[in-house]
């Protein structure tokens, strides 16, 4: 296993719908396997595979993110492949969102309550479950990514472009 590099916005490709993943091979379990230490070392509890470079429609997650007295020295963590939303439900606020891939900051995100989630684990098997609170945060986070959105694209306009602006000032003092 190894850390991968964490992609930050401006990066572009960050920005790009991943493809789905045809065959579960063992590129893909590596990947996996990066992903999920990868997560854990930034830390973090959700992380897409476009985070990481590698634009294939894999997510994985702390598989304990639920546990609020959960011990962060079990790293255990759960990988989704093609996953999709194919119901949500009820309105709830993220509050103080953030993401590896976008530097220092954190939003309020009006979210879905619940969703449920359709996805293939690392054997094949076809999966489908609920996700509520912490859970249906994650995997609507997740899957925006897949779908080429940061969460920053689901905030005001005015924070979004304030944001933008401090990116590029820092760029610009590189």
């Amino acid at each position: 296993m190894a850390i991968r590099k964490i992609l930050t916005y401006p990066e572009k490709s960050l920005l790009l719908p991943s493809v789905k993943v045809d065959t579960i091979d063992e590129d893909i379990k590596n990947l996996i396997k990066d992903m999920g230490e990868t997560m854990f070392d930034a830390p973090g509890v959700g992380l897409a595979a476009s985070q990481v470079g590698i634009n294939k429609r894999v997510i994985v997650y702390d598989s304990n993110a639920e546990n609020p007295d959960r011990d962060d020295s079990i790293q255990e963590f759960t990988a989704l492949i093609n996953p999709e939303i194919i119901a949500s439900s009820g309105s709830i606020v993220s509050e103080k969102e953030a993401c590896l891939s976008v530097v220092d900051y954190s939003a309020d995100v009006k979210r879905y309550e619940k969703v449920t989630v359709k996805a293939v684990d690392i054997k094949g098997k076809k999966l489908e479950f609920d996700a509520m609170g912490i859970l249906a945060i994650i995997m609507q986070h997740e899957l925006d990514h897949l779908d080429g959105i940061l969460f920053i694209e689901r905030i005001s306009l005015l924070k979004r472009t304030m944001y933008k602006k401090k990116m590029a000032k820092m760029q610009d003092n590189k």
